[in-house]
């Protein structure tokens, strides 16, 4: 059973080196043949010179591939298409990997019972979280790609997080590769490329693994810990939704927004005036600010339209893999 990691990465070059140490460190032992490939989205930093040591120390483990097409999207897609593996799993530039990650977390795809699988995610705060953090629930702190569903391995009803994931490769052959008009690139925020593919496969009724033993640990820099990122993050969230999912049918609409967007927007500002507990106050204002960027992304749909005549085509998964 043959792996391919791949690895995008922009302009990270420091936190890069840390990633491919861990990854240098991982024990393997269902699979001597795996690689690790790192895909270069037009970095202008010391990211080249940092893979090539690599490669130079671990002959044949380490691989460097160039995507030019800006996005991450773009190079999770080159990556799998260069990728030798049987089986695709996928790290971030700023993560660490402890040694039996990749063990754990492919263990289960030796086979059909199991398209693809997920692993824990867990934080390394650099600095205490801040009292306005909203922390009772877990999907409060999707900012910062975490992960943790608890101890107990099974199946999976939501898709998992990108840092920490795999398929079959046949996977990608099947439903096409990750969708372009998601996913960040310098100009945005807006993620979601891969829970999207995650969902594209629950949808058609493919079952992913949970395997909590699959551990990452993804650091939380100072600068994640402002509001003014949060409130991006989620802003772009909302327009990353309706790109995804469309706009709700069978509602009334304004300049292509459904008014029961401004009614949301007014219900979560006006709790977030009121509310005076510092956490819970600014999860309202949370929800307002995905509400408004769901409103900017209808409108800007709406416009494409009004421009064009037409509306913006269906995104579709074009993808080929050489065998």
């Amino acid at each position: 059973m043959r792996i391919t990691v791949i690895l995008c990465t922009y302009n990270r070059c420091e936190s890069l080196s840390k990633a491919l140490e861990s990854a240098a460190a991982l024990r393997v032992i269902s699979s001597p043949d795996w690689e690790v490939l790192v895909v270069d989205n037009n970095s202008r930093d010391r990211t080249l010179e940092v893979v090539q040591n690599f490669c130079r120390r671990f002959p044949g483990r380490f691989r460097y591939l160039f995507e030019t097409r800006q996005g991450k999207s773009f190079a999770l897609n080159a990556g799998i298409q260069a990728a030798h593996g049987d089986l695709v799993a996928f790290m971030d530039d700023d993560v660490t990997v402890e040694p039996e990650w990749l063990q754990n977390l492919t263990s289960s795809l030796d086979g059909t019972d199991w398209s693809g699988a997920g692993g824990r995610i867990l934080p390394q705060w650099i600095s205490p979280p801040p009292p306005w953090l909203p922390r009772h629930d877990r999907r409060s702190l999707a900012p910062f790609a975490l992960f943790d569903l608890g101890l107990k391995a099974g199946e999976l009803t939501e898709p998992p997080f990108g840092t920490n994931m795999a398929f079959r490769k046949v996977m990608f052959e099947k439903y096409g590769g990750f969708r372009t008009d998601l996913g960040p690139n310098p100009n945005n925020l807006i993620r979601g490329e891969d829970t999207e593919f995650g969902r594209r496969l629950l949808a058609a009724g493919e079952r992913l693994r949970y395997e909590p033993a699959a551990v990452v640990h993804h650091p939380v820099p100072a600068e994640r810990l402002r509001k003014d990122y949060f409130l991006a993050w989620w802003f772009d969230k909302g327009r990353s939704d309706i790109r995804e999912n469309g706009i709700e049918p069978n509602h009334m609409c304004y300049q292509g927004i459904p008014l029961v967007l401004w009614r949301r927007l007014a219900l979560w500002t006006l709790r977030w005036i009121v509310t005076s507990q510092s956490s819970l106050r600014f999860e309202n204002k949370i929800k307002a600010w995905v509400n408004a960027g769901m409103i900017a992304e209808c409108y800007r749909q709406f416009r494409a339209t009004d421009l064009t005549g037409s509306p913006e085509p269906k995104q579709e998964y074009p993808f080929s893999i050489p065998r």
